[in-house]
Formats: structure tokens, C-alpha cells, sequence
């Protein structure tokens, strides 16, 4: 019988999953993917194959919410895992604060202490952690692995992860942990096929979407990042403001009396792309507004962008190669020709044919950049899912 792995990310509204079924060499290929969302109005759920083809659909006529759309989920694969059977469940856990550094099996005491890191990233933690309550009172017999987007960064120099606070508060945790780790985690592991020497030395990677972070590598090690305390710092989001000066919070609290609710909310989900642009969150209908504030919303991105890839090869010493990755970084080759302009003077030079075109993992530098740029898919599901077969078989 083989072994199957079903990696789950649970967000606000939705429920994505992707399962994978372990080959005879200890290898993991993707059996199906899909997402069940908005699932506290119209839910519907859709399961696809890896080449894309449909294997089930359902519209639910009231909210399942996540317990009902997993309840679902996990019958509906009854059906479709055929000789397979789940040996286990990986989840993506944005935090794992000070204490977790690497994947972990949970049981009700490490849920507990996940669900004390809610504070710190209050938008993600407390849906992270839904399914895996969930099953754990369901199924307690079937392994549930956390896989964190923090634990990657840990590696970075304890400079590179303090503020400039007192000692007291940053004994409570409040420092720079650094996000989209699984992301980072998964370039760092194919970047030795796709460019050793990069691998081997100063790499910037670039994942950009709806979220966006940077992360300075050497030798495939996180040395620093643009996110920090919280997944709201660093670049603009589709609706973040990214890096802010702090002053500005106390302004909107004392001189405009606004709530530290309607503070929250302005800074996480009414800024980034869709403030400055008043267009959209969405990069490409930015991309094709003619609208003159959503030209400014990519010209301030590009510019931010450009500042942080300075920041980071400082951090670094010097600079060999950057990789564009997540949805914007793969698929908009503007942001990637308008980014690379801005680090022109660290010798790097797109080609716009390469630019313009391809897929998978591809060089876009020119034959005279210093600096190699690449594109590279991400894929966290593949590793959770490789790092929730290691914590299973106690390799």
C-alpha cells in the first residue's frame, strides 16, 4: 500500500490542500490539488488533478465554515486515494515564535502554546491552526505536522533579528522573525540544480505576491529579511503597507482618533497596491489600468523593491544572484525588468527577450550582467509535505 501525504493551509475564508503520494524511492508526487473558499457565504469546493483536470466540485447551500468544508474534504478523499492510504497531514504555520525552530509533530500542549503566538500574527495564526485542532479531536491516531514560516529565518545573525529596544521587551519575543520561510526553503533546495555557484554564495530571493518579502541568502542560509515582527513589514502588499514609520501609528491614533482596530484594519487590509493605486489589490489589473495612480502604485513598488535589494546585498557584502519566484515574481515580467533597473549599479542586467517569455526555472540576466537572475516556481506545498514525511518517519 502506498503512503500518502495531505498538506494543508487553511486561510480566513479557505481551506487549500494538495495530496502527494510517496514513490518507492522515498520521493513525493503531487496526486491532486484544490481549495474549498469563502467559506462563510457562498462555498463551493474544487479538486483538480496535476495536469489541471477537474476531479470534483461541490456548492454547499449554507456556510460549512472550516470544520464542515475539512469534514468534506477528508470524506471526499476516500474515494480518490484509491491503494493509497494517509500516513499523515502537514499544515502551514505562519509563527512559530522563539521556540520552534524546525517542523513538530503537535499534540494539545504544542497546539496551546501556537495558539499563545496568535498576537503576533493575529491574521494568519488562529486559521493555521483550525484544521489542526480539528483533527486532532477527530483523528487523534494520524500524525499532524506544523510547518513553519518563521523557522527558516532563525539562521539569520542575532543582529540581523533585534530591534533596537530594550532588553526587557525583546525578552518577550518582539524582534524580527521573518516570513515566507517555506518559500525561501524550497529555492534554497533546487537552486544547487538550477545554479551552484549561486547556490553556493550571495543570492537575493524575491517572493512576490499577494505577499511580499525578500530574503538575503548565503550558501542557501537565511542572513536577513524584509519582514519582521509581523507579516505587515517591509514591501507593499496587495493591501499591506509593508515597512511604516512606527510615528505614523501614533499619529492615526492621537491626532485622527483612530481605533486600534481601524488602525489594524487600514494597515492590513485598505493599503499596499490597492491604497496607493485605488485600482485593485490584484498586480495584474494594476498592471493593465490605465489609471494614473495605479502607474504610481508600480512606480513605488519597483522603487521599494530596488531599496531593499540595496539593503540586502549590504547585508550580504556583495550580491552573485537573485531569484524571482511566488505569483508576481513568475508571472509579470514589468515588475521583474522595473525591480532589476533599480539595481542596475549592482551589475545587474535583464534581457528582455528572457525575460519576456519561458516557463519553469529560467535565467533573465543578460550575457554582461555581474549578477544572475533567475525565475523559479515555488512550492511549499512539496515542502511542507517533504518535511511532514521526515518528522513521520523520525528521519
Amino acid at each position: 500500500m502506498t503512503d500518502a501525504i495531505l498538506v494543508l493551509n487553511a486561510g480566513s475564508s479557505s481551506l487549500k490542500f494538495m495530496l502527494f503520494v510517496v514513490e518507492g524511492d522515498g520521493g513525493l508526487r503531487q496526486r491532486l490539488s484544490g481549495n474549498a473558499e469563502e467559506l462563510s457565504g457562498a462555498a463551493r469546493f474544487r479538486a483538480t488533478g496535476p495536469d489541471g483536470a477537474p476531479l470534483g466540485e461541490h456548492a454547499w447551500d449554507a456556510p460549512p465554515g472550516h470544520a464542515g468544508a475539512l469534514a468534506y474534504l477528508l470524506d471526499w478523499l476516500k474515494g480518490e486515494m484509491g491503494a493509497a492510504r494517509l500516513v499523515g497531514v502537514g499544515h502551514r504555520v505562519v509563527h512559530g515564535g522563539l521556540d520552534y525552530a524546525a517542523p513538530i509533530r503537535v499534540n494539545p500542549t504544542i497546539l496551546a502554546r501556537l495558539r499563545g503566538l496568535i498576537p503576533l500574527a493575529p491574521l494568519h495564526q488562529p486559521h493555521n491552526l483550525l484544521p489542526i485542532a480539528q483533527m486532532l479531536e477527530t483523528r487523534p491516531d494520524l500524525p499532524q505536522i506544523a510547518c513553519f514560516d518563521t523557522a527558516f529565518h532563525r539562521t539569520a545573525p542575532e543582529v540581523a533579528q533585534a530591534f533596537a529596544l530594550p532588553e526587557e521587551i525583546t525578552a518577550r519575543g518582539v524582534r524580527r522573525y521573518g516570513f515566507h520561510g517555506l518559500s525561501y526553503e524550497y529555492i534554497a533546495s533546487v537552486l544547487p540544480e538550477i545554479d551552484p555557484a549561486a547556490a553556493a554564495g550571495r543570492t537575493i530571493v524575491l517572493h512576490l505576491g499577494n505577499g511580499a518579502s525578500m530574503c538575503a541568502l548565503r550558501a542557501g542560509r537565511s542572513q536577513a529579511t524584509t519582514m519582521g515582527f509581523t507579516a505587515l513589514d517591509g514591501l507593499p502588499m496587495g493591501t499591506r503597507c509593508g515597512a511604516i514609520d512606527p510615528g505614523v501609528v501614533i499619529y492615526l491614533e492621537q491626532a485622527l482618533g483612530m481605533s486600534m482596530q481601524a488602525v489594524e484594519d487600514l494597515l492590513y487590509k485598505k493599503s499596499g497596491m490597492l491604497g496607493v493605486s485605488g485600482v485593485s489589490s490584484d498586480m495584474r489589473e494594476i498592471l493593465a489600468s490605465d489609471a494614473p495612480r495605479a502607474a504610481f502604485a508600480l512606480e513605488l513598488y519597483a522603487y521599494r523593491i530596488g531599496r531593499e535589494l540595496g539593503s540586502l546585498a549590504a547585508a550580504l557584502g556583495g550580491l552573485d544572484a537573485v531569484v524571482f519566484t511566488a505569483g508576481v515574481g513568475e508571472n509579470a515580467p514589468w515588475i521583474r525588468a522595473a525591480a532589476a533597473a533599480h539595481a542596475a549599479w549592482l551589475g545587474l542586467e535583464i534581457d528582455p527577450e528572457a525575460n519576456a517569455s519561458g516557463r519553469g526555472a529560467r535565467r533573465i540576466s543578460s550575457a554582461a550582467s555581474r549578477v544572475a537572475a533567475w525565475v523559479a516556481p515555488t512550492n511549499e506545498e512539496l515542502m511542507i509535505a517533504r518535511h511532514a514525511l521526515r518528522v513521520i518517519r523520525g528521519a
